[in-house]
């Protein structure tokens, strides 16, 4: 069962020694190797795409469960293990942390060749990849900036997103997981998971249910022209710093328009008042190119070459102020724990999901060619992470 709840870790600083690495990947390798055979290269992807289980899979491949380095080593660490044997497994591995998160589209499209894929197929798992990046960095507002990103995908066309972003200033990090098979709509909801140390208060999430409606608008705003899309922001910069008043504005033809209430409690706090809508010739820029391309849906809105976080986030706000359609400032983060905690804090462990963890890789342990002594230490590690 897929989670959409979190296990906690901080902003981990230093390099992974190389002795613990080479370890890493050799248990990766052979884990791997059990897994694939066991449940196939499907399944395997649809378990990376779970944050228990990736969580779990570090701490058995004896990463500290908690600490932020755990996602890039793990990826790392399993890229490497299953070098020169991605075609007799049948999974594929593009991605990584910083530069190498860049590579991506190239290696994907690589694989594409190996594997002779059709052009159009090999275009679409890059756009899919390049579209998780987007939606993290853009529609989920939340303080974390993306430094590491994971695109896994098997013969099968299955595929799963592991990235990950940091927050400087709260010294944590946090994941997101993507799986091919639960997503039926890219900017709607599509993650598999996100894995946090910290829920935040007021978060922008444009992937939220509650936010369709602003995606709609603001998809409406794009379809109308330049012309109409930058009186509406003409508005919002004249009248963003008085927001904490209602404002009436005289329109043609006579009519009235007021700008939405923001003196009430639930805007005691609001986004807009610390936005800086001064005229940007770059945003002006960006919302020409959308303006023009007329996009038909709000994915296609997104994806356009230019758009991000202040984009999205200006019309967003026009739908708000303007046409009252207010969206989600919920953190799409829920829990802190993969598992719950065994105090019931921040809520009680689920027992059925845990032990069907425990006992997957439990299995593709003893299953590992191995000693005996090392296969013991990883069930030691595995067992102890319920801790």
């Amino acid at each position: 069962m897929i989670h959409r709840g979190i296990a906690s870790f901080g902003l981990d600083n230093g390099r992974c020694p190389p002795w613990l690495f080479e370890r890493m990947v050799k248990l990766g390798r052979e884990m791997t190797h059990a897994l694939v055979l066991e449940y196939g290269p499907d399944e395997f992807i649809k378990r990376i795409a779970d944050p228990a289980w990736f969580q779990s899979l570090g701490t058995v491949l004896a990463f500290d469960w908690n600490a932020s380095g755990l996602t890039t080593i793990l990826t790392a660490a399993l890229k490497e293990a299953i070098r020169g044997e991605e075609k007799d497994l049948g999974i594929f591995i593009c991605g990584g942390k910083g530069k190498t998160s860049r590579k991506t589209p190239d290696e994907i499209r690589t694989w594409g060749e190996r594997l002779s894929l059709s052009a159009p197929q090999a275009e679409k798992l890059v756009y899919n990849s390049k579209m998780s990046a987007k939606v993290d960095s853009a529609l989920v507002q939340d303080g974390f900036q993306l430094y590491h990103h994971a695109f896994f995908f098997s013969r099968g066309g299955s595929w799963a997103v592991v990235q990950q972003g940091m927050n400087r200033e709260k010294r944590s990090a946090r994941r997101y997981h993507w799986y091919s098979e639960n997503i039926n709509d890219l900017v709607s909801e599509p993650h598999s998971g996100i894995s946090s140390p910290v829920v935040l208060n007021k978060v922008l999430d444009l992937t939220a249910r509650a936010s369709l409606k602003t995606r709609e608008i603001s998809t409406e705003l794009a379809q109308a022209g330049y012309a109409t899309l930058m009186k509406d922001i003409t508005l919002l910069r004249k009248y963003s710093s008085r927001l904490s008043q209602s404002a009436a504005i005289a329109m043609p033809h006579g009519e009235q328009f007021t700008l939405l209430n923001l003196e009430t409690r639930e805007f005691k706090y609001h986004p807009v008042m610390h936005e800086d809508f001064s005229k940007s010739k770059y945003l002006e820029k960006v919302l020409a190119v959308v303006a023009d391309a007329k996009p038909e849906n709000y994915e296609s809105l997104v994806s356009l070459k230019g758009v991000g976080p202040k984009t999205v986030r200006a019309l967003a706000l026009v739908g708000e102020v303007i046409y009252g359609a207010k969206p989600s400032y919920e953190d799409p983060a829920r829990y802190s724990f993969a598992h719950g905690g065994k105090d019931a804090t921040p809520y009680p462990v689920d027992r059925k999901t845990y032990d069907e963890t425990i006992a997957i890789l439990g299995s593709a342990i003893r299953k590992t060619k191995l000693p005996f002594s090392e296969k013991d230490k990883a069930m030691q590690r595995l067992m102890n992470s319920r801790q």
